[in-house]
């Protein structure tokens, strides 16, 4: 066995233990906030609050439940359509901000106007103009999501090497050239990282119309059917719909974030 072998093994067996230790710390963290909140539930200092207990079986009753299965479908259908439209839209703007000064500078004004407006204050304009509801769920994701996206976009191709986009150009490649060996490699991470920040706020979006707008279905219309409940069961309910919602958002990140870091390792190490 070569000193070569041995160095990777021992890095590997390293890099195993500090994950482990990693996941160990987050399962003591998740369950110190269960137990807490079990005794918040239980001794009445929240009376509110359902116990943990009692909500995490409620939860997992829902995985059996045929009609908020159908609506998590709904949830999940509206933001796999408006997250990739979001993409298509966001990276070649950005693209374009980033390596067009130009465009950039006219831009700029209405950019910085239309960003802060809050999407959730955008739904019933939404509504006005597509119809049916899940339309409007949709054009409000894209609008949503594609603020990072292009943000990402725009700050990725901004650093990219300048000495790179030159000696490029020094060999006579064009600008359209240049973008695709150059700037949109480079800025790939941070349009990754983008990507990430806009799928939670897919699922924002899509719960928000759904909650505001009862008839276009989806995790936000059961939150609504949940909330109209009389007594403990309703809050129980409602808590265990939340309790999935975060349980997707938790799912899709770790996915996306675990795609991050095997594409762009490079960046990690």
């Amino acid at each position: 066995m070569t000193a070569t072998t041995t160095l990777a093994r021992g890095e590997r067996l390293h890099l195993s233990r500090a994950r482990l230790g990693k996941l160990v710390r987050h399962v003591i963290g998740v369950a110190a906030f269960l137990l807490l909140w079990e005794l918040a539930g239980r001794t009445g200092l929240l009376t509110w609050l359902p116990t943990a207990s009692a909500s995490l079986a409620r939860a997992v009753g829902l995985a059996f439940d045929p009609a908020f299965l159908g609506d998590l479908l709904s949830t999940l259908t509206a933001a796999a359509i408006g997250l990739p439209l979001a993409v298509l839209v966001a990276v070649p703007l950005g693209l374009l901000l980033g390596t067009v000064p130009v465009v950039e500078e006219m831009t700029r004004a209405i950019v910085e106007f239309l960003r802060p407006i809050p999407s959730v204050a955008l739904i019933p304009l939404a509504l006005f103009a597509f119809q049916p509801e899940i339309n409007a769920k949709v054009a409000l994701i894209v609008y949503a999501s594609a603020w990072p996206i292009l943000i990402n976009t725009l700050y990725g191709v901004r650093d990219v090497d300048p000495v790179a986009t030159e000696t490029l150009r020094s060999f006579g490649f064009g600008r359209g050239s240049v973008i695709m060996r150059v700037s949109l490699p480079s800025a790939a991470p941070f349009i990754f990282t983008g990507i990430r920040l806009a799928a939670s706020i897919t699922l924002i979006l899509a719960i928000s119309v759904e909650y505001f707008v009862g008839g276009a279905g989806g995790i936000g219309a059961f939150l609504i059917q949940a909330s109209t409940g009389i007594g403990a069961d309703a809050m129980v309910d409602v808590i265990a719909t939340l309790m999935w919602a975060g349980a997707v958002g938790l799912a899709v990140n770790t996915v996306l974030l675990r795609a991050e870091r095997r594409l762009f390792r490079w960046r990690f190490s």
